[in-house]
């Protein structure tokens, strides 16, 4: 059998998908479910029973025990609990079984999963409910049922509900907007996301040598090695036999659960690497990516390595980001955000360029809270990850464009003639028709935004469910202004100029870590937010609020339970990097620079006995005697600071932020420059050079 016809088979074999289940259920079965999809209506018990009994029979010849439903806590990682299909019978064996009760709805403990505030945590019950917009899957003989989870009271406890929600918000309110143009035959629009996965591979046994990486999942100390990514030789670089194999592993383990991984290849950092997906609804490229977090772990751990997911594992080189490239498409495959051959097209695709740049202005603190976390506070600014403040990368062309349009003036494009911009005569718009801007955090490539301010470690849920709020909101008011227009041209040509010409502030080409950028967006208007403390309150600013609850995609204690729970994550994040930092300065770094230091100095007073110079041996031990007293003060410091976090969480996340990230950095300069002045066999943990370069 070929290659191609290999991968063919393989993709998908562990999925219950469509073609499966069109094979697998009844005609009139799969068209109720197929109608329920398409409309978004509920199943009746009756349809979900028959579809139970074939989801059952499917698994059970996969080899599949026992089923889960499978679901998204706030925790941002997936939760999972495990039932047999099997059940004693009456006469000492056991039958089978599997409900379309048992399919719809599940009921967990809820109690010890973060809530926000939502419930007391004596109060446990819990309700999954099966998501039939998303294909169940086997893995390890267990049948996995994409679920949303739910308190007894309804509250949502997980991302699934409200990303649902956003993306049915988003499809009615740009078919308003496709009907204004004469699209008759679009029945929905559905939000697309394809994120781009970054991480790091380090060498297990190394792994187990370091405690911060073990308790944080990022280096708490490390002195540059002497040679890092600065010789850019690393990127798209041939990949390591070692690092292949488990490429090839994780693709084959991906394809069988239907996730269309693509791209492979090395990142700019030494023992960087990158995953990309094929473009898929944002729902199903929200738990694709779940899935693809957890497999980079466990397959990595087969071949002998730990993937590190954190935003900023070690210092001085890139960091990993998830770079979520979000577009629009209709229910046929036509992508909104693709500049068209045409003048009505270019029309359509520049209203929702507007709608887009107009929703972004308005709402920075909304998408930059969306990103807000304790390892992005380590990665946003340098090294190819952009800055903390929100602005549009549009290109030269394009923006040109949009630039002619507000000033009501003539557009000339390059080698084409001049052109008037009007609805009817709008100048021809290339689909790739930028550069691309490693920079910005969000940059038009082509016919999608690409949001790359996304942390690797996060889930794409919360920035997707912002993107299609924001750009559903405006979109309804376009839809509000055009739909009583007397002259659709006119109202239409009036309302492109006046949202370029005030929300044109948001875009910028150049590059994000000049300087003279955080002065010119201050001019403009822009927010710097330049830390998590700072960025987080954005989820529950009254604008904020508005928005989510207005569009019925939050409640507002859902949204303030959010908050909660960001800032009650940032908070123990950084006390657990605190703590852990504190015991490997009591119990490795201090122990092991005392000792070298004291052999040192024993040397230099043997060598001066001896009438030799001894200089060196002097010299170091004086300054590995003062930088230890400055480490030890400095962890002295830090774990008085510890016991004097406020106990109110927001007060303690300003506090934490401010303080003890202070401290954290203070220790952490004296314990990499005694590192440099340390023996390496008398260090007491492996350093940058072995972890990076240990492929």
């Amino acid at each position: 059998m070929s290659g191609e016809a290999n991968t063919q088979e393989l993709f998908g074999s562990e999925v219950f998908h469509e073609a499966r289940m069109r094979e697998y259920l009844k005609p009139a079965t799969f068209k109720a479910w197929k109608k329920c999809i398409e409309t978004a209506s509920s199943l009746d018990l009756k349809t979900a029973d028959e579809i139970a009994q074939a989801m059952k029979k499917w698994a059970l010849e996969k080899g599949a025990t026992h089923y889960t439903h499978w679901f998204q806590p706030l925790t941002g990682a997936t939760a999972e609990k495990h039932d047999a299909f099997f059940s004693p019978d009456s006469t000492g064996g056991a039958e089978t079984e599997f409900s379309g009760k048992q399919l719809v709805r599940g009921e967990p403990d809820a109690s010890s999963f973060p809530s926000g505030g939502l419930r007391a945590t004596f109060e446990a019950r819990g309700y999954t409910a099966w998501d039939p917009t998303a294909f169940a899957f086997i893995k390890d003989r267990t049948l996995y049922i994409p679920t949303i989870f739910c308190s007894y009271s309804g509250h949502a406890l997980d991302k699934k509900t409200p990303l649902l929600r956003s993306m049915d918000l988003i499809s009615r309110e740009a078919v308003r907007i496709l009907r204004l143009f004469g699209d008759k035959e679009t029945k929905r629009v559905i939000a697309q996301c394809g994120p781009e996965q970054e991480y790091f591979l380090i060498d297990k046994e190394l792994w187990h040598l370091r405690e911060d990486l073990k308790m944080t999942g990022r280096t708490l100390f490390g002195a540059q090695p002497v040679r890092g990514q600065e010789m850019e030789d690393y990127y798209y670089g041939q990949i390591k036999p070692r690092v292949l194999h488990f490429m090839q592993e994780l693709d084959e383990e991906l394809w069988k659960l239907g996730v269309p991984a693509k791209t492979r290849h090395n990142e700019a950092a030494p023992a960087q690497h990158e995953i990309a997906v094929v473009y898929s609804n944002a729902n199903a490229a929200a738990d694709l990516n779940q899935i693809c977090m957890e497999l980079l772990k466990k397959v990595a751990d087969k071949h002998g390595f730990v993937c590190l997911l954190h935003e900023k594992p070690f210092a001085g080189v890139n960091g990993s980001g998830k770079h979520d490239n979000w577009s629009l498409s209709t229910d046929e495959g036509r992508n909104l955000f693709r500049p068209g051959s045409t003048p009505a097209q270019n029309a359509q695709f520049l209203l929702f360029l507007a709608a887009f740049l107009k929703g972004v202005d308005e709402y920075q603190e909304t998408l930059r809270a969306t990103v807000a976390t304790s390892g992005n506070e380590h990665r946003l600014g340098a090294l190819e990850a952009p800055p903390a403040i929100v602005s549009v990368y549009l290109g030269e062309e394009l923006g040109g464009v949009i630039d002619a349009i507000a000033g009501g003036e003539t557009y000339r494009g390059k080698e084409r003639k001049n052109l008037k911009v009007g609805v009817d005569v709008l100048p021809p718009i290339r689909m790739d028709n930028t550069d691309r801007n490693r920079t910005s955090p969000l940059a038009f490539t082509g016919n999608k935004f690409e949001f790359r301010m996304v942390g690797s470690s996060q889930s794409v849920s919360g920035p997707n469910i912002a993107l299609n709020t924001i750009m559903a909101e405006i979109l309804a008011g376009f839809a509000d202004k055009l739909e009583k227009a007397k002259d659709f041209g006119t109202a239409l040509q009036k309302l492109l100029k006046e949202t370029f010409a005030k929300h044109r502030r948001i875009v910028f080409d150049g590059n994000g870590y000049d300087g003279t950028w955080e002065t010119e967006a201050k001019k403009r208007g822009l927010l710097n937010r330049k830390t998590t403390a700072e960025a987080l309150p954005g989820y529950i600013s009254e604008k904020t609020m508005s928005l989510f609850v207005r569009n019925h995609i939050y409640t507002k204690e859902e949204l303030t339970a959010r908050y909660n729970i960001h800032v009650e994550t940032y908070n123990r994040t950084l006390l657990v990097e605190a703590r852990t930092m504190c015991r490997m300065i009591r119990t490795e770094i201090l122990p092991a620079v005392s000792e070298y230091g004291a052999s040192l100095a024993e040397r230099a007073a043997l060598l001066k006995a001896q009438k030799m110079s001894g200089a060196y041996e002097a010299k170091t031990a004086k300054e590995i005697s003062a930088l230890t007293t400055r480490l030890s003060a400095a962890c002295d410091l830090l774990e008085q600071d510890i016991k004097r976090v406020p106990a109110d969480p927001t007060k303690a996340m300003q506090f934490i932020g401010r303080t003890i990230r202070a401290d954290m950095e203070k220790a952490r300069e004296s314990a990499d420059r005694l590192e440099l002045l340390s023996d390496r066999s008398s260090w007491p943990f492996p350093v940058y050079a072995d972890l990076l370069f240990s492929e």
